[in-house]
């Protein structure tokens, strides 16, 4: 790959040794489903039991921890393939992951949900957030967000994502610091110019009363999640080369001048950074030491279908559930929400999922060779079907 430094032999083939292990990965989409599920039941079965329901609202965390995942699988999987073209299949293999169960989410979710004024689209869903959403385009526009399809602000994340990852990838190699450097002047740029510049103008365009939608907006564009990103190809190759001093003292620059700026701004984006730091941390801490859970890997190979279908099962749920709130009504809400969710993502594998890709293997595998020609001999391609999900 042009661009790529050479990495140490010894570390590298222990590090590649460890991300070759698709078992960890898996327990990881686990972990984060989830949290994700923690968080949308208690909103809908709350326990009234502060520090019971406040440990399940953290589950948002999850999101993060898919992010992470995401762009260590991404890394893992471009540095394996020797193969012609490969941009173009690596879009088309990310596109048919992603897109097929999302066109199927975006006319169930407006017949459950309907097309009226809400809080994530103040002034209703029309054609416009339809096409956005359809097309991927929903996180660029407030009022697409989180309005047609629950929770897609991370699929929208997710997409953006993929698309700059060949050109960045390409550019940057396994030069980590660059990585972490482009984060840094993302996030400074995002806290210091875009957000307020943003925040002043969405605010005018919704009128008053929309302020706190326009922050969350904003909080969850995929400005603001980039960094994670790409923090997260920075630890891919951290892991797979071995952690150096210099990795240390840039977390430590990039944490220094994300307080500066947050304190000159009131962006509230330094805990965010914070959370988020820790977060890839654990995530590597996992990885290093290969965790391995059978239920979680179950979940965590089923996580994308179970993350778009939880919000129809908890919906379904809270129109007959015969409970009243309280710590018994949440926990049983919550493994019945888990068993639903992980049915109707086994049934959407075989329905949907495994048909797109199949189609996604017959459209790129023609000329897909050997192992790119680098001294990480002891990793093998590991994320593929359903391992290598979002």
């Amino acid at each position: 790959m042009q661009g790529q430094a050479r990495p140490v032999a010894g570390r590298t083939e222990d590090g590649a040794a460890r991300l070759s292990r698709s078992h960890s990965l898996d327990v990881l989409r686990g972990l984060a489903i989830v949290g994700v599920m923690a968080i949308h039941v208690s909103q809908s079965f709350p326990s009234n039991i502060h520090a019971v329901d406040y440990a399940f609202m953290c589950g948002w965390t999850g999101v993060n921890v898919f992010y992470f995942v995401s762009a260590m699988t991404m890394c893992l999987m471009w540095t394996r393939r020797t193969e012609a073209n490969p941009t173009r299949k690596f879009y088309i293999r990310r596109f048919l992951r992603i897109a097929p169960l999302f066109w199927l989410a975006i006319p169930l979710y407006l017949f459950v949900n309907g097309t009226s004024p809400s809080y994530n689209a103040p002034n209703g869903i029309g054609p416009l957030q339809v096409i956005l959403t359809a097309t991927f385009l929903h996180g660029f526009w407030p009022d697409s967000v989180n309005s047609v399809v629950p929770g897609d602000w991370s699929i929208a994340a997710e997409m953006t994502f993929y698309l700059m990852f060949p050109f960045v990838i390409t550019a940057f190699g396994s030069r980590r610091h660059l990585y972490l450097a482009l984060a840094i002047v993302l996030h400074l740029v995002n806290v210091c110019l875009f957000k307020p510049w943003a925040f002043a103008l969405f605010s005018a365009y919704y009128g008053a009363g929309n302020e706190a939608f326009v922050w969350n907006a904003l909080h969850i564009s995929f400005l603001n999640q980039l960094p994670v990103f790409l923090v997260g190809c920075a630890l891919f190759f951290s892991l797979r080369d071995g952690f150096a001093k210099s990795d240390a003292a840039i977390f430590a620059i990039f944490i220094a001048l994300s307080f500066v700026a947050d304190r000159a701004t009131g962006s509230h984006e330094f805990n965010y950074l914070m959370i988020n730091l820790v977060l890839g941390a654990c995530v590597a801490g996992c990885i290093r030491f290969a965790l391995r859970l059978q239920p979680l890997e179950a979940l965590g190979r089923n996580s994308y279908s179970m993350y778009l279908s939880h919000f129809a099962v908890i919906l379904g749920l809270r129109q007959i559930w015969p409970l009243a709130d309280g710590l018994v009504s949440l926990l049983i809400a919550y493994v019945v929400t888990a068993a639903l969710s992980y049915l109707v993502a086994r049934a959407t594998w075989h329905l949907v999922e495994g048909h797109a890709q199949d189609f996604a293997h017959r459209l790129t595998s023609g000329t897909t060779t050997a192992t790119r020609e680098e001294p990480v001999t002891a990793a093998a391609v590991a994320l593929n079907g359903r391992s290598a999900g979002a």
